[in-house]
């Protein structure tokens, strides 16, 4: 059973999210917050899985409150930001310190449930498409020129960063996925950063991969 807490300070909101997660055999919530401050009282109380985290609430806004939440614990809940609007500079900021994906408010149900059992397993949710606008418009220059990466992890960064899969990495390269696993692992590791999404952000603010996706480009969630 996965268990979810929502942040929201809109009540429709947060009951349509509640009524959609619920319905589901596996998923369970077990708290909510109407603002940020409510919100770290409540997942202490709950210990939850996941956190709905709505990015933009009075007083503690939903970036503080996701930093807090990552830095008081030694196993903090897995973070689904959720939004409005898709070019919302809190979504590049709340995954640049460590959410695990965003999520729009308009989303249509299974979409919603999909996201919270996909982070739930421990992946991220990226939309490589709608980061590139973000990270064009909010991203701040990163150098990695320290963090003494191979060629091949280079190379595996930049595929990661646009969306393949660890499969379609291994294809793309010619090596095997439990290869790619271990490039991965060492990624996370040199850039000190904890899941793929983090490592895709520092892809996009170091400039390794074009912020402008071609035009025929869709819209798949990273994972």
């Amino acid at each position: 059973m996965t268990t979810v807490v929502i942040v929201d300070d809109d009540d429709l909101v947060r009951i349509g999210l509640r009524t959609i997660l619920d319905a589901e055999p596996d998923l369970r919530v077990v708290g909510e917050a109407s603002d940020a401050a409510e919100a770290l009282t409540t997942v202490s109380r709950t210990r939850p899985d996941v956190v709905l985290m709505d990015v933009r609430m009075p007083a503690i806004d939903g970036l503080q409150a996701t930093r807090l939440l990552l830095s008081r614990s030694a196993q903090p809940p897995r973070i689904l930001v959720i939004t409005t609007f898709e070019n919302d500079d809190y979504v590049y900021d709340a995954l640049r310190i460590g959410a695990d994906g965003f999520l729009l408010k308009r989303a249509r149900p299974e979409q919603i449930v999909d996201a919270v059992r996909v982070v739930a397993r421990g992946d991220s949710l990226l939309f490589p498409a709608t980061i590139r606008r973000l990270a064009r418009t909010h991203g701040s220059p990163r150098s990695l020129s320290g963090t003494a990466l191979t060629d091949r992890e280079l190379d595996v960064l930049r595929l990661l960063a646009a969306g393949r899969s660890n499969a379609e990495i291994g294809v793309e390269l010619h090596i095997g996925v439990e290869t790619v696993k271990t490039h991965v692992g060492n990624l996370l590791a040199k850039l000190g950063v904890r899941d793929r999404t983090q490592a895709a952000i520092a892809a996009y603010d170091a400039g390794l991969v074009r912020p402008d996706p071609p035009s025929n480009e869709g819209d798949t969630p990273l994972r």
